[in-house]
């Protein structure tokens, strides 16, 4: 009698995606691309279990706190997964008694946030950070990670925009406004939320939900709904008797003149964007905080009506959100250990940047996998496919250094063989006369589809070659540009 169990439902788990293919290449290039420029600066990597206990995650992450995946009790520790890399570097740093550092670290972290998988928002996801820890002089670990910041987005082929705040001139302006003390971090998260709803919304939300009168709520919109260069939005702050008087905006504002200078020098300045919305809703940010967003593409490159964005253009940049963010958090390492290490960091939202590129490469995917060379063989009647002669081809390249492949058949038809390297930019083709001789033929593919049957005068029979030759006449070949398929 048949069983009549329920059947396995069988998908990922929501929020959650499986990668392969030229989706996992793409994501592996993003990886390589910002290791690379981390290298650059002087990082050192770092792995750290994926899962911590509860008590060093706990009161770190304000309101969203409730994301965190905590894990059952196993009749031993209480833990919970990693919510963010910056907390368990952090309480590294503390068990270590490490004094100095700069890090980076890429690995997945866990939220039970809603997810929304077109706009790269996931429950399981990578992040690529990269942080400096140590006494330094005010602002130039700040200064150096904006640069980061922006050779990783140059490298990548994105133009963004580094949105930047200092939490003490937020907390100065709130205090200014008339904001209790005890509300202060409430209404942080609040202002955190106008890159997303317009400030009717984030106003109700103060009022009717946080409690504060709308007199203060009006005030903190007279401040907070400004942005500008580095230079400008010191001005303005100072041009304000109130803000400026305040002790923390005045400390604020030091370190701000001290980074328009030094993101001048690094060629920086012009990519940022002083903004007063910007709060960031984490705990442990103490100085600068920055949030990354793409800049929309020309309305030249995506529509051809002026000021009238594509729907490509919203998914691409609006609707993906921050694709970076970070900021100095100078006291979070004391929470675990006997001596605070100020640290400055920012982390990379891999899932999001891939969902751009992914966006940008339209109907024109990429290569599936990374396979130089297809070594293929056809005969006549006697032929018997060669197999002994295509693995020690194959061999050769491997040996050579050269990504190949053959077919796993003692005698697999030409068809077939063209099909299987339909993404792969050579052939290595041998025949009996011309292996008899020493000799394969190298052939360019993507002219035409796998198995396309020609006119014999139109047949690329391909460069022959002799068999010492061969890998030298492949990487040669191979690092040319003009090649259909790379």
């Amino acid at each position: 009698m048949a069983s009549k169990e329920a059947k396995i439902s069988l998908k990922a788990a929501k929020g959650t995606r499986d990668w392969s293919g030229s989706d996992l290449l793409l994501r592996d290039h993003v990886f390589e691309t910002i290791s690379n420029i981390f290298k650059l600066h002087g990082g050192t990597p770092l792995d750290t279990p994926v899962f911590e206990l509860r008590e060093i995650l706990s009161g770190k992450y304000g309101e969203d706190s409730k994301l965190i995946y905590n894990l059952e009790d196993q009749g031993g520790e209480l833990c919970a997964l990693r919510y963010d890399l910056t907390v368990p570097f952090a309480r590294w740093l503390a068990m270590n008694n490490v004094q100095q550092i700069k890090r980076y670290q890429i690995a997945k972290v866990y939220r039970r946030d809603q997810p929304a998988i077109a706009r790269g928002r996931m429950r399981e996801f990578y992040q690529c950070d990269f942080d400096i820890a140590g006494q330094y002089d005010p602002m130039i670990p700040d200064a150096e990670i904006l640069r980061v910041i922006s050779e990783t987005f140059e490298a990548l082929g994105l133009e963004v925009t580094i949105k930047l705040n200092h939490r003490k001139i937020l907390d100065g302006l709130f205090a200014v406004a008339g904001v209790p003390a005890e509300k202060i971090r409430p209404i942080s998260s609040a202002v955190d939320k106008l890159d997303k709803e317009p400030w009717d919304v984030v106003k109700k939300e103060m009022v009717e939900q946080k409690g504060l009168p709308e007199e203060v709520a009006d005030k903190i919109g007279q401040y907070v709904l400004n942005k500008g260069t580095v230079d400008e939005m010191i001005q303005f702050i100072r041009s304000d008797e109130g803000l400026s008087a305040n002790d923390e905006i005045k400390a604020g504002l030091a370190d701000m003149d001290l980074l328009s200078s030094y993101s001048k020098e690094l060629n920086t300045f012009d990519k940022i964007s002083f903004d007063l919305s910007l709060a960031r809703g984490l705990d442990y940010y103490t100085g600068v905080i920055y949030e990354v967003v793409q800049k929309p593409s020309s309305d030249k490159e995506e529509s051809r009506y002026p000021g009238k964005p594509t729907k490509k253009k919203e998914e691409t940049s609006a609707g993906v959100g921050s694709i970076a963010a970070g900021g100095r958090y100078d006291n979070l390492v004391g929470m675990y250990g006997k001596k605070q290490i100020p640290c400055v960091g920012i982390s990379f939202g891999v899932d999001r940047i891939f969902t751009i590129l992914k966006a940008r490469q339209g109907d024109k995917a990429g290569r599936s996998r990374e396979v130089d060379v297809y070594v293929m063989a056809f005969g006549g009647k006697e032929f018997d496919g060669l197999l002994l002669q295509r693995m020690s081809v194959a061999r050769q390249l491997w040996e050579g250094g050269v990504r190949a492949e053959y077919s796993a058949k003692v005698k697999p038809r030409l068809p077939q063989q063209f099909k299987a390297a339909e993404d792969v930019p050579l052939a290595v083709i041998l025949g009996q006369d011309e292996l008899a001789e020493g000799k394969v033929r190298i052939k360019v593919l993507g002219t035409g589809k796998g198995g396309e049957e020609k006119k014999e005068d139109e047949k690329d029979q391909g460069l022959l070659v002799s068999r010492d030759d061969l890998v030298a006449e492949v990487k040669k070949l191979l690092s040319t540009t003009s090649l259909p398929i790379r």
